[in-house]
């Protein structure tokens, strides 16, 4: 999927959601618990129950992982569950992988060969050869780590170079465009960022930027939309915690889809008032 693709689907959907499938064992309703696996009859019920709201899913595996062999059954099964039922959705690993460029090869091989993962968060730590494999996929995108949502982005994202006067979240959005290009990279910049979107924007004009920390992180959408949006939207806003986990009884997913579309019509909103629709 390319970047005028996704925007169709944004222009088709009304709406640039991402809901974050962040499923926990100890959050979802208990009466799942007694099924065969409770966190892939979670996230079929929320993809059911959402999947015309939103254009993009972002199971965050760090959540699978803690479950062992069986997390990455449920994973697995997330995934080609979606390929099957809804192959327009544009399906996000949320793995913030980086290593040398062998290891990124094998973490890519994994994402894009064996579990059809659209796109991969990746941390630019170790440069251009760690995030290089992942560019070998045709349709596939790096989604790099910019700027992200949680306070301790403060400890490195802002040190300051003294000679060129950038931060350090600046040079990454302007060394790493030599890498790929708007239709393989987006970058993360966290909604509790939102007044640096302009600079962002300055910097990466035309690339998509995946927004998380919107609902319970406590982002403004309407900010983030303000300082973010360009001629095409650019942006896939996620929504994790405060859409999955609205409702906790046997009505969960009903509650997950009035949340979602709480989001959906503001975003829709949006794209109204940028003339995007």
């Amino acid at each position: 999927m390319n970047a005028d693709q996704l925007f169709e689907q944004i222009k088709k959907k009304r709406s640039f959601l991402c809901v974050g499938l962040d499923t926990d064992m100890n959050k979802i309703p208990k009466f799942l618990l007694d099924t065969t696996d409770p966190i892939f009859n979670f996230n079929k019920q929320i993809i059911d129950a959402t999947a015309d709201l939103a254009v993009a899913y972002k199971p965050n595996l760090a959540f699978y992982e803690s479950n062992g062999v069986e997390g990455w059954k449920s994973l697995e099964k997330t995934v080609n569950y979606i390929r099957s039922e809804y192959p327009e959705i544009f399906i996000i690993a949320d793995a913030k992988r980086g290593d040398i460029g062998n290891t990124s090869n094998m973490y890519a091989r994994a994402f894009f060969d064996n579990m059809d993962f659209d796109a991969v968060t990746v941390a630019p730590y170790m440069g251009e050869d760690s995030v290089k494999p992942f560019m070998t996929y045709e349709g596939k995108w790096v989604i790099l780590l910019a700027l992200t949502s949680n306070k301790g982005a403060f400890d490195f994202q802002f040190l300051k170079d003294e000679e060129s006067g950038q931060l350090l979240f600046e040079s990454v959005l302007k060394t790493s465009q030599n890498w790929g290009d708007t239709n393989n990279m987006m970058y993360v910049v966290g909604a509790t960022k939102a007044e640096k979107l302009t600079e962002v924007r300055e910097l990466v004009p035309e690339h998509f930027l995946l927004v998380p920390g919107v609902g319970a992180q406590g982002g403004s959408l309407q900010e983030v939309a303000k300082y973010g949006m360009n001629d095409k939207c650019g942006l896939l806003v996620n929504s994790s915690r405060g859409i999955i986990y609205a409702g906790n009884d046997e009505d969960f997913a009903k509650q997950a889809r009035i949340a979602a579309n709480e989001v959906q019509l503001e975003m829709e909103e949006l794209l109204l008032e940028a003339e995007l629709l």
